[in-house]
């Protein structure tokens, strides 16, 4: 449906004929070139100009009919006025579509490269608080995963697979141009996060090597370009988007009751003479039931009094409200906007928000006609309380949450917090929401983004380009953990910590573009540029401990009786680059690109600090060949190839030199501090480099009713830096070098079709799938890297689960073969992978893949008159979960709570589970990693469900209004998944390749949302 913007108006009445004028534009204020202007079932009709323009006679009342080739069709009913503005929406299919490309703009139709798209109404249909999270599923290739649940979330995204191991895989982020650093930030989050998504008007994704070689060092991931919204060239308007939502938990873990729990504590007691009899003999343990006698839990029989649910006492509903509020006016000489933004987003677990306040402003203007400026000017300033932190014990909460005593209650009658130590024996910590009360951390940013640019006109088809962007981050974070919370600040009487972090990032750029047709059938548009960018980092660190209360927190440290030594760093890179970009068309069908950058960083040896990335690509629209003109059911058939270089320079700074640090020494019994060289230096440091050849095809059918996308890639990543390891007989751990390589090959399709289309119904079908396969290919000397649970070989995928198999347990029938591995009938039974009779180290294996062999969407949407209906669903399949709570959760009965799941522990009448055999800490267990705790997490969700109502023009006019829409929907709405944890999308370790690593995760709400679209 045709969005159409028109002013106020009085009741119509008829007329005779009178000349009309209007003007047709975009959602972008571009006019409407080419539309049908024509009376609806009659003869009479226009089509708008080069500035979009129409003039028509027609009687007043007369319905007219507006339609193009790029554009959706709609109607509107001619009134007393005699001048109309009027807004369409365009065909986001259509190969007219005008793509962003690295300094510049192509035509879909002209692309040479891997570029995917999505505009800002696709990203209205799911609306959510990062860029990261609207984009999950819209492009192929694009791997979103959602880390956690909490508000403002934490995601990653992958490009085509991981590019480097240990360093950055994230994408390039190029805001309205301006190059964000790419900074690790608090808590795992990245410079992106702050971008308001609702300001943003489209995204592009360069995918292979033809359109991301422009970025040439930084372009090895993936680049993801973002034009913000600018003002209307059509006049003046006030938009206003809002959407509230209430988040709630889909599913609860099942874990122990009061009940169930204590009957676990008496079993575990009863086999400890099993698995340590000289333990029992010298009186080590206890019977339980003889501590049951606190009247403030049992009662005269040892029965519990309460029966705490934690889940539910520290869960809550999580209440959203987000308000966009926009005001844009302009003519064909100018145009301006201001963009203000409010979220306030509640998490689902008690304690956690995230409040947000936005502010953008944009101008352009045409000063002469040989000169154009303009510049974007944004401010966000965020504030949130976080519970599933990284550091400082951030994990901790939702384990608390789980492995809290259910027979303890949250207060006790005279108000006193209950705990895990209010029952002798226990750990897991202190009370939940205690912890949630009393454990405060704040994270504050603030971020300006903005850039000034003029285009100046030299000549015909040539102009020049200079422009100044600047991204500044200040981040701080306030921690207090309290006076009496267990396990995190009691021993030291209270913690207070404060973190400052200033991030400094401006870029100068220069560049010429010209652009030539010749003869009718030669295109020509060359790019030359120059650029340079700078970047720094400042953080300092405070703390102290020892409080005599709580009253001060973190604004007082001097109250601490034992301050900290403070800390403070900096550091400093700078970039050189030279670029040029080559695109050649023959009659419009035989396309050739040409692209070349070099870098220089300051990270790099004095020899090696400049490098070329080049690229080249090729096109073939095959249905613009005369002999295709026989063939009317191909619209559009494009062949398209590309190869070349990206590179990735995303290490920390002054790696190749020796670096310094601090050292304390003692003489007489005093500490004596003093700096030394605590890093090798390797003036042979040079860029890591990756290799990509791409081969697509592009096919639309039936007047492109039908549009299919197919690609096929290999990625080779050579040169990769590594932290390589060193003897010790050297003094240091690692040294930085260049080592290695890997591969990622992979296949991607699209499929847009329109199922049905009529005048008061269609139906609308997207699909697509993205299949990756990554293997590494060479490593240092050829030995393998161990990172906690995962390693990293060759001939592997990366980052791959390392553990033991587990086989079951031992039954009775096998006590004999259990001895030989000193063994019980009721432990764990381990794959004795090289049969020397004992299970150590030398027995683990790969035993799953958190990285997903595809992933894609399937979305329909269904539009009967104002009404549409869009069911979105993600798949993911191919990936296992590797869920580290059971080790504490399953593992540890009789200290903490528990999983449900140790009720099928074995016993001499259920000897066939994985679950060993209940029994006392002390007494022996295994918490290895192991396949037990691998599951396959392949899923289907519900992601949105969405119902909207756009009210017609008739009542929209009345209204006075241009346009109106409400909508509900259900995002998250069911996840199909053999996975038992909260999300089998999950990946919480803040390891750069640990997807599909699960321990204590913040859950993913399920979202019920409902909002408006309102345009004056």
């Amino acid at each position: 449906m045709m969005c159409i913007v028109l002013p106020a108006l009085p009741g119509y009445v008829r007329a005779q004929s009178k000349t009309i004028k209007g003007t047709v534009t975009d959602e972008s204020g571009a006019p409407a070139i080419g539309v049908s202007v024509a009376v609806k079932q009659g003869k009479t009709g226009t089509a708008t100009d080069a500035e979009g323009k129409f003039t028509l006679s027609v009687p007043q009342g007369t319905v007219l009919v507006l339609s193009g080739l790029n554009y959706e069709s709609a109607e509107i009913t001619v009134d007393a006025r005699t001048e109309y503005k009027i807004t369409v929406k365009t065909k986001s299919s259509n190969l007219s579509d005008v793509v962003i490309v690295g300094y510049g703009t192509r035509k879909k139709s002209d692309l040479t490269g891997a570029v995917g798209t999505v505009r800002s109404e696709a990203l209205m249909e799911r609306p959510s608080s990062s860029l990261n999270q609207e984009l999950s599923g819209r492009v192929t290739g694009v791997n979103v995963s959602s880390n956690s649940g909490r508000p403002g979330g934490r995601a990653n995204i992958r490009i085509r697979g991981y590019s480097s191991i240990n360093i950055q895989n994230d994408p390039l982020y190029v805001i309205d141009g301006v190059i964000l650093n790419v900074a690790g930030l608090q808590n795992g989050s990245t410079p992106i996060d702050y971008l308001n998504p609702n300001d943003i008007a489209s995204i592009e994704v360069l995918k292979d090597a033809s359109s991301t070689a422009i970025y040439g060092a930084r372009g090895a991931n993936g680049v993801i370009l973002v034009t913000t919204k600018r003002g209307s060239s059509g006049g003046g308007k006030v938009t206003y988007d809002a959407d509230f939502s209430v988040g709630t938990l889909p599913r609860k873990l099942e874990v122990l009751n009061a009940k169930e729990f204590l009957q676990v504590e008496d079993l575990a007691y009863q086999n400890a003479q099993k698995y340590d009899s000289v333990g029992w003999t010298n009186g080590k343990y206890t019977n339980p039931r003889t501590k049951r006698n606190n009247p403030l839990l049992f009662d005269s029989q040892g029965n519990p009094l309460y029966d705490t649910d934690w889940q539910d006492e520290a869960m809550q509903k999580a209440f959203t409200q987000n308000h966009q509020l926009s005001f844009t006016n302009g003519n064909e000489k100018g145009s301006y906007g201001a963009f203000l933004n409010y979220r306030n987003e509640n998490g689902l677990i008690k304690g956690s928000w995230q409040k947000r306040y936005a502010a953008r402003f944009v101008f352009d203007t045409q000063i002469k006609d040989w000169l154009k400026v303009g510049g974007t000017l944004g401010y966000t300033d965020q504030n949130e309380k976080q519970v599933d932190q990284l550091g400082g014990g951030g994990i901790v909460t939702m384990r608390q949450v789980l492995e809290a005593l259910p027979i303890i209650p949250v207060k006790f009658p005279d108000g006193s917090w209950g705990g895990n130590d209010d029952y002798p024996g226990m750990e897991g910590g202190g009370n939940p929401i205690q912890v949630l009360e009393e454990r405060l951390y704040y994270l504050r940013t603030q971020t300006l983004l903005g850039n000034i640019y003029a285009n100046i006109q030299l000549a015909n088809g040539l102009e020049f380009r200079t422009t100044v962007g600047a991204n500044v981050i200040n981040q701080r974070l306030d921690y207090y953990g309290g006076r009496d919370l267990n396990y995190i600040s009691r021993g030291q009487r209270g913690v207070a910590q404060i973190t400052n972090n200033r991030y400094n990032s401006w870029q100068f750029e220069n560049y010429l573009t010209y652009n030539k047709q010749f003869s009718r059938i030669h295109s020509l548009n060359a790019l030359l540029g120059l650029s340079w960018q700078h970047v720094d980092q400042f953080s300092n660190f405070a703390a102290s401990q020892g409080f005599t209360d709580d009253y001060f927190k973190f604004y007082n440290l001097g109250a601490g009786a034992n301050p900290q030594a403070p800390t403070s760093s900096g550091t400093a890179y700078g970039l050189n680059s030279y670029f040029s970009r080559l695109n050649y068309g023959l009659m419009d069908k035989y396309l050739v690109t040409f692209t070349g950058r070099m870098d220089g960083s300051s990270k790099f040896g004095s020899n090696n600090r400049f490098a070329f990335f080049p690229s080249a690509a090729i096109a073939w629209r095959v249905s613009q060949e005369n002999f295709m003109k026989a063939v009317p059911a191909i619209s559009n058939l494009k062949l398209r190839a590309s190869y070349g270089a990206t590179g990735n320079s995303e290490i920390s700074a002054y790696q190749a030199l020796a670096g310094l640090g601090n050292y304390d020494v003692v003489f007489d019994g005093v500490r004596s501090p003093g700096i030394g060289i605590s890093r090798m230096s390797n003036n042979e440091l040079r860029w890591e480099k990756t290799l990509q050849l791409d081969a697509g095809m592009e096919l639309g059918l039936f007047n492109n009713r039908i549009s299919l996308e197919f690609d096929v890639y290999r990625k080779k990543t050579v040169d990769m830096l590594l932290a390589a390891p060193l003897p010790t007989t050297s003094g240091y751990t690692s040294i930085t070098r260049n080592i290695g390589s890997m591969e990622n090959k992979g296949v991607e399709l699209s499929i847009n079709t329109t199922n049905i289309e009529q005048k008061d119904f269609s139906w609308n079908t997207q699909f697509n799938i993205s299949i990756n396969k990554n293997k590494v290919l060479a490593l240092t000397g050829g030995s393998d890297i161990y990172s906690g649970a995962t390693v990293i070989r060759v001939g592997e995928p990366l980052g791959a689960f390392f553990g033991r198999v587990n086989l079951g347990t031992w039954s009775t029938q096998e006590k004999g073969q259990a001895a030989v591995y000193n063994a019980l009938p009721g432990d764990i039974k381990y794959l004795d992978r090289n049969n020397d009779k004992q299970i150590n180290d030398n027995d683990r294996m790969i035993i799953g893949k958190g990285i997903p062999d595809g992933f894609g969407t399937f979305m329909n949407t269904f539009r009967y008159k104002n009404w549409s209906l869009t069911l979105d669903l993600q798949y993911m399949y191919g990936n296992d979960v590797l869920d580290r709570s059971i080790h504490s959760l399953e593992d540890r009965q009789g200290i903490a709570n528990s999983y449900k799941t140790v009720l099928n522990a074995w016993t001499e009448t259920n000897q066939n589970t994985p679950i060993a055999q209940v029994r006392p800490v002390p007494a022996g267990y295994d918490t290895n990693n192991d396949s037990h705790k691998v599951t396959d997490a392949s899923f289907i969700r519900g992601r949105n469900f969405l119902l909207a109502y756009t009210f017609p023009a008739t009542a929209v006019t009345r209204m006075k209004l241009n346009r109106l829409r409400v909508y509900a929907s259900v995002q998250n709405a069911f996840v199909a998944t053999k996975y038992k944890g909260y999300d089998p999308e999950v990946s919480n370790s803040g390891s750069p390749f640990d997807q599909g690593f699960g321990l204590y995760d913040y859950p993913k709400p399920r979202v019920f949302m409902m909002g408006l679209n309102v345009t004056l």
